[in-house]
């Protein structure tokens, strides 16, 4: 990508060395636009190299610059020596019309989701799967060969559970599993889940079956366990991809197991003990208290397979099936330790893999109610949670569209840096004023509408701007470098900081400028095409529908 930021900084370091016989990294701001459109204090970082007033050296500098034709207008020394540059109309509307280049080239995996089957998918799942997407959109946006795949738990504790509320429902007759309506799939598996959980709590003889069940969810090797399994994770995936799709997110591209990672994790780790792992009365144990993370067993006494043998089973899968220069694993803050003790133990069983894979922890999310729990105090699950915005963008008086909804949720999480919790208002989240999902969806259709109501021609040659125009046209202008930032970093919350602020200019702009019927109409209704492509570019890397109208 070849931004105008990256031309200027350039021209500017080739006159600084021409001058000077120095080389330099050019660093350019955006400063306030009453002081230019770049502005650099690279002169007073040359002051003490060159052991010259910085003053003196920025006029050097800017006087060079004034005397090249291009992109600069006009070149300003300001206080001890900063540079203030500002672009010519023609350069600021090339930055405008300019389409991001590539930034990268590599081949990556990222988890975009990663749910239970036999469990409810709730809202920390529903946020790393919107969080998940958005950052493999900036991967691929960025130019990657970026591949999207799942990861689920299959076989475990939660499984156990599951299965004991199935198997006491369905008896001896896994068809009574039929007369359970399709719409309400998820929830009878949602209820199942919490009936086990309970029983697992309160029933030392049902914690007893349950444990039994859980080394069965291993092998399935009982017909009527195995058929009812099968049928129920059936239906727990069709609910999460169904649920996913409804949250916006791309399709993955491959689903991985923890039962096809399970075998594959035991072997890795018998294979490197002792030398990685250590043995511990009988269980195998990765030392992490050494590498900054903490002890924890990967192998059991009993041979099985715990959760660090199966992700190190996942890498090798992973890694076998796409070679990947990155993999990236969304969880929540607290697994942060955790993945630190993987990743370690993974570089040091596969040097050539050390830093291949990267987890990204995010903080929790809260409701400003404090309400995170439903009334039996299980968590609350994302279906309700779409719900809750449906309903809120019905009160407000809007039509609840998927698209809305979806639109209004993954912006309320994506707004936030992420690592910081995630506190919001569903009711706030979808209003149509302030810094919502909502807004910007209506701050689009509503430019699509000025353009609508116009027979005039919203094409434009090269042109010179009046001082209002000029503002929303730099503005627009910046989409590329924030866009960049935000693909480099992979830190969505710049691109939502950035479409707020543009819709908020132009709402300055149009309040104050009539476009329709103005002797300027062609000139201000490209201006309008401009800003609403790129809300357009903007909304839809962050995975959200730019609806045409509202």
């Amino acid at each position: 990508m070849i931004l105008m930021r990256d031309e200027i900084a350039t021209n500017v370091a080739t006159v600084i060395a021409k001058l000077f016989d120095v080389q330099v990294s050019v660093e350019l701001t955006r400063p306030d636009e009453q002081f230019g459109d770049y502005a650099t204090s690279v002169a007073m970082q040359l002051a003490k190299q060159l052991g010259r007033n910085p003053r003196e050296i920025a006029e050097e500098i800017a006087a060079s610059l004034r005397e090249s034709s291009g992109a600069i207008r006009s070149v300003e020394v300001a206080g001890p020596g900063f540079l203030n540059i500002t672009l010519t109309d023609a350069a600021l509307q090339a930055q405008a019309t300019t389409e991001p280049g590539k930034l990268r080239s590599d081949t990556v995996v990222i988890e975009t989701n990663n749910p239970n089957p036999f469990k409810a998918m709730h809202i920390g799942h529903g946020y790393n799967a919107i969080l998940g997407d958005t950052i493999a959109n900036l991967i691929e946006q960025a130019g990657a060969a970026t591949y999207r795949v799942s990861y689920h738990g299959d076989v475990g504790l939660h499984v156990g559970k599951s299965m004991y509320a199935l198997l006491k429902y369905a008896g001896d007759d896994p068809a009574k599993l039929d007369e359970v309506p399709v719409a309400e799939h998820n929830a009878f598996m949602s209820q199942m889940y919490a009936t086990g959980s309970r029983a697992y709590a309160d029933d030392p003889e049902a914690k007893a079956q349950i444990d039994e069940l859980t080394k069965q969810s291993f092998t399935r090797e009982d017909p009527v366990y195995a058929r009812v399994y099968e049928t129920c994770k059936k239906w727990s995936f069709a609910g999460i991809d169904a649920m996913v799709a409804l949250l916006g997110n791309k399709p993955i591209k491959q689903r991985f197991l923890e039962s096809d990672a399970d075998a594959r994790g035991v072997e890795i780790v018998r294979k490197h003990t002792p030398g990685v792992f250590i043995e511990s009365d009988g269980a195998l144990v990765f030392p992490g208290s050494k590498h900054g993370s903490f002890d924890n067993a990967y192998v059991t006494s009993r041979g099985l397979g715990l959760y660090g043998a199966r992700d190190l089973g996942l890498m090798q899968l992973k890694n076998e099936q796409y070679h990947p220069d990155k993999s990236y694993i969304i969880t929540g803050g607290e697994q942060a330790a955790y993945f630190k003790g993987v990743i370690t133990a993974s570089g040091l069983i596969w040097p050539e893999m050390k830093d291949v894979t990267v987890n990204i922890p995010t903080g929790l999310v809260k409701l400003s109610t404090g309400k995170m729990s439903s009334r039996d105090g299980d968590v609350l699950e994302v279906e309700w949670l779409f719900d809750q915005f449906r309903n809120a963008i019905t009160a407000r008086g809007g039509e609840p569209h998927d698209d809305l909804i979806a639109g209004a949720m993954r912006y309320q999480f994506l707004k936030v840096k992420i690592g910081s919790d995630v506190v919001f208002d569903v009711s706030e989240a979808v209003s149509l004023s302030g810094n919502t999902g909502s807004y910007l969806q209506y701050a689009h259709a509503r430019a699509r509408s000025i353009l609508a109501k116009s027979s005039g021609d919203a094409s434009l040659d090269e042109a010179e701007f009046e001082a209002a125009e000029r503002t929303l046209l730099r503005n627009i202008g910046g989409y590329n470098e924030v866009a960049a930032r935000a693909m480099t970093e992979l830190l969505p919350h710049y691109v939502c900081t950035y479409l707020y602020e543009l819709a908020q200019e132009f709402n300055r702009f149009y309040e104050h400028n009539r476009v329709l019927g103005d002797p300027r109409e062609n000139v201000r209704l490209w201006l309008v095409g401009r800003y609403a492509e790129t809300l357009k570019r903007g909304l839809e890397l962050l995975g959200i529908v730019a609806p045409e109208r509202m």
